[in-house]
């Protein structure tokens, strides 16, 4: 058993320990063994870091943007030649085999891109109204908090912070208890990076005391999360109940694929397949619900099950591995009582065991169900595992109304050979995104990414998310006659 790492968090400039000293463990799911003792954000802490942040806004914000460009294109530099160290941390705090790994890229491009997008913050001039000139400025809002979540830090720890920075905020990340490794070996590169003290601070620790004093800071002027939608509202609740900080949330989802008989079954099974398998089903947008044209289901069904059962589970740290544990034990027990709710109602096809005592870890085998009653709780409720049910629909307006019927919109996708019908759908479902002959995790370089109803609110992407990190000024100004 190798030594457990110990990690620092990030707060004005300097690597340090919690105040108090206390930390929290972080365990293998694959081994159940200690792979770090993570400091534990106090309130003090967290205020400091805002503090920081705060200190060091009025001279970030006022740096020329294509200084601030090079901090990020020296981080995403930095990122990039540490991937695999980055790859090998994410297998020991929650799972993810090294196989799947990409994110250390993705989260390079994503500071690359933004660093180079500065000259976007773009206000408008008119002379609509007589005798004046109006104008717009983008102007960042000060602080900003970045709550990121655990199935996909590095890539969020990216997608949120490089936008925000770019834009003239500073900001104070918070990672999830669950996965705080990678994130804090990248708190190191911030330093060597060269960004200044308090412009980029990183805290680790749980919802309570960190998470919820950011949610109600009233220094805090905006703040963004991707997690669960209980989370979410708990921090609307708590942004409402003080300052009234703009939000966005990414929340959960209950994503439907819909496959009609005239689809590329073969095609449909691979990918919808791969949609839930990926990181143990541990994604937002996993299509965990498949409606299947009742006339073809024996086909799908029959080679959805075959390819679902192939996946070679076992030590993340292993190239071979394509399918790792659950994060940790909350999330192996939360997946295992689903699965227990799925048998009283549904038909168990393939799967439905944990393999704890087989492995010593927090596996548990791709399951498949058919014929679930759609107001059955597994139909319902986000499970967040290698679990998917299968059901039949014989019409369009039947499987629109069975798609749409949850309070979760993140993300939809629909297979057919018919371009009117594949639009036709693509309009009635109540989804923030819609893939045609595609699906999750798939998306589009340049579109918006948001859920309808449950799952969110706001967009973030490539051409949006800076927005997210911009107020918008008026100013008029008049023209004296000669």
């Amino acid at each position: 058993m190798a030594q457990p790492l110990g990690t620092r968090m990030l707060i004005n400039g300097e690597l340090v320990e919690a105040s108090d000293k206390k930390t929290f463990p972080v365990y293998n799911p694959a081994t159940r063994e200690i792979s770090a003792n993570v400091p534990e954000a106090t309130a003090d802490d967290t205020n400091a870091a805002v503090a920081a942040a705060k200190a060091a806004f009025p001279e970030w914000s006022a740096t020329d943007p294509s200084k601030r460009s090079a901090c990020l294109k020296k981080l995403a530099a930095l990122i990039r030649q540490h991937n695999a160290e980055l790859a090998r941390l994410e297998a020991v705090s929650m799972g993810l085999p090294v196989s799947s790994f990409h994110y250390g890229h993705s989260a390079a491009s994503q500071f690359d891109h933004y660093a180079e997008a500065w000259p976007r913050i773009q206000g408008q001039a008119s002379v609509n109204t007589p005798k004046h000139i109006t104008m717009t400025l983008r102007q960042p809002y000060g602080v900003v908090a970045l709550i990121i979540p655990w199935n996909a830090p590095v890539h969020f720890f990216a997608s949120k912070s490089a936008p925000a920075l770019i834009t003239g905020n500073t900001v104070v990340v918070k990672s999830s208890e669950k996965a705080p490794l990678a994130v804090a070996r990248i708190a190191e590169l911030i330093i060597e990076a060269g960004f200044p003290p308090g412009v980029f601070n990183v805290l680790s620790g749980h919802g309570l005391p960190s998470g919820q004093i950011l949610s109600r800071h009233m220094d805090v002027r905006a703040l963004s999360f991707t997690g669960s939608s209980r989370t979410g509202r708990l921090i609307q609740e708590e942004a409402a109940r003080t300052n009234l900080k703009k939000v966005i949330l990414e929340l959960g989802g209950k994503s439907p694929a819909i496959v009609f008989e005239d689809a590329n079954i073969a095609k449909a099974v691979e990918q919808t397949q791969f949609s839930i398998q990926a990181n143990s089903g541990q994604v937002c947008m996993a299509n965990s619900r498949i409606y299947v044209q009742k006339s073809v289901a024996p086909q799908f069904v029959e080679a959805f099950t075959k390819r679902f059962s192939a996946v070679r589970d076992g030590n993340p740290l292993e190239k071979e591995t394509n399918h790792g544990p659950q994060a940790d034990e909350v999330q192996y027990k939360n997946v295992l009582a689903f699965i227990e709710e799925g048998k009283k109602t549904g038909s168990l096809a393939v799967g439905g065991v944990g393999k704890l005592e087989t492995t010593n870890g927090f596996f548990i085998e791709p399951t498949v169900f058919l014929d679930t009653p759609e107001d059955a709780k597994i139909m319902k409720e986000e499970v967040f595992g290698p679990v998917v049910n299968i059901n039949t629909f014989e019409t369009e307006a039947e499987v629109i109304a069975k798609a749409n019927d949850t309070e979760f919109g993140l993300y939809s996708s629909v297979y057919t050979r018919d371009i009117n019908r594949a639009m036709r759908v693509a309009k009635a479902l109540e989804s923030g995104y819609v893939a045609i002959n595609c699906t999750s995790p798939l998306t589009g370089r340049d579109m918006p990414f948001g859920g309808y109803k449950g799952s969110g609110q706001g967009r973030e992407g490539l051409l949006y998310s800076m927005d997210n990190f911009l107020e918008v000024k008026s100013v008029i100004i008049q023209i004296e006659d000669e």
